[in-house]
């Protein structure tokens, strides 16, 4: 028996409604018109790469940063509206960025 088969079962009157609306609104992303800027610094002679320029929300700069960082599996910050990622991974960060529908402009070497 699984999960939803035992909620059935102790709760006959519950009807199960799942929209589809609310779950888009939590998991969408304001796009801009204007292209992110991604550029590399060197800080204290250790490697980084920031990211600024974006325009929408902040909550959704900090999502897009954490998930980011996950998806990269590296340490990084959200600060001043730019997203400081930790290491040289402009071109990864770009190809993830272009996925989800960003345009993302590459700055410096």
């Amino acid at each position: 028996m699984d999960l939803q088969e035992q909620l059935k079962n102790l709760f006959p009157d519950h009807k199960i409604s799942e929209s589809k609306e609310e779950t888009l609104k939590e998991d969408s992303i304001w796009l801009q018109d204007d292209p992110i800027i991604c550029k590399y610094e060197k800080r204290k002679g250790k490697p980084i790469t920031i990211l600024e320029g974006y325009n929408g929300a902040a909550e959704d700069f900090k999502k897009l940063a954490k998930e980011l960082k996950t998806t990269l599996s590296v340490g990084g910050s959200f600060k001043d509206d730019k997203i400081i990622i930790q290491g040289d991974y402009r071109d990864k960060i770009m190809a993830i960025l272009k996925e989800k529908g960003f345009s993302v402009k590459r700055v410096g070497g």
